[in-house]
């Protein structure tokens, strides 16, 4: 509705009208009015996601990146954290949200210039992934998005790596760690969907860093990102690029138990 100054002409009749009105009038009004009210409304999860855009850069550094929000994302994200979705369900919409995770982090690798010719004898200037990429999934629930990757990159390799909390001291600790043998001169897409403190991925690049592989050529793929875990991960490796969809206060720490075992 666009808003402006009342001409001379008739403004004082247009508002006694308003102030006459009937009370039956006002009410049929109102209830006209409230669809086009209930489409214009803002969801909250949109309102938080812009305000997160525009505060990103300062808090977190141009490294960590969201996913774009749109209503897509926001029903994904909406799902996986209702606790009355089905496994089946879980699984379904947790790997489509995986996929766009996924490919948004591969916008992130290197790219180099290619020409080809086609078909029709044409040359056209296009852009290749530079060589040596690969993915490495922290076990267990970094397993789930392997098959994603695998969807977009045909026969890339994966490596994994097993942290674990110490029962006593909840310090973590990496128990189990298979890279390719020359991870280190490779690009590497770290997968983890829940980060809620950060401590995992800590170690976990650690390893990375100690195999060779520099901080700048690490990628964390991420679906859900506590804003304490993404300082501490920012903080200790201000040159790792990150990838989530979501930072919010709480993490949907079933995800791994939901998406393998279906509890």
């Amino acid at each position: 509705m666009c808003t402006g100054s009342p001409s001379s002409n008739g403004s004082q009749s247009e508002e006694g009208s308003t102030t006459e009105q009937a009370p039956q009038e006002q009410q049929a009004e109102t209830e006209r009015e409230r669809p086009a009210e209930q489409q214009l409304r803002t969801p909250t999860h949109a309102v938080v996601a812009a305000a997160t855009a525009e505060d990103i850069l300062a808090e977190y550094g141009s490294n960590l990146k969201l996913l774009e929000c749109n209503s897509q994302v926001a029903e994904l994200l909406t799902i996986l954290r209702d606790k009355n979705t089905t496994r089946s369900d879980f699984k379904f919409y947790a790997d489509r949200l995986i996929r766009l995770v996924i490919e948004e982090s591969l916008n992130q690798l290197p790219y180099t210039h290619c020409d080809v010719e086609t078909p029709t004898g044409a040359i056209y200037e296009g852009l290749k992934y530079r060589s040596g990429n690969c993915g490495v999934s922290i076990i267990r629930s970094g397993e789930a998005m392997e098959q994603g990757l695998r969807d977009c990159c045909r026969s890339i390799r994966i490596g994994k790596i097993l942290v674990e909390s110490d029962a006593n001291t909840h310090e973590a600790r990496v128990v189990y760690a298979r890279f390719p043998d020359d991870i280190g001169s490779r690009q590497v897409l770290l997968m983890y969907p829940i980060m809620s403190t950060g401590n995992t991925v800590l170690q976990a690049v650690n390893v990375l860093r100690e195999h060779g592989v520099p901080e700048s050529c690490i990628i964390l793929s991420n679906l859900f990102c506590t804003p304490m875990a993404a300082r501490t991960v920012v903080n200790a490796f201000p040159k790792l690029k990150i990838l989530t969809s979501e930072l919010h206060p709480v993490a949907p720490n079933h995800f791994g138990q939901k998406y393998f075992d279906g509890i």
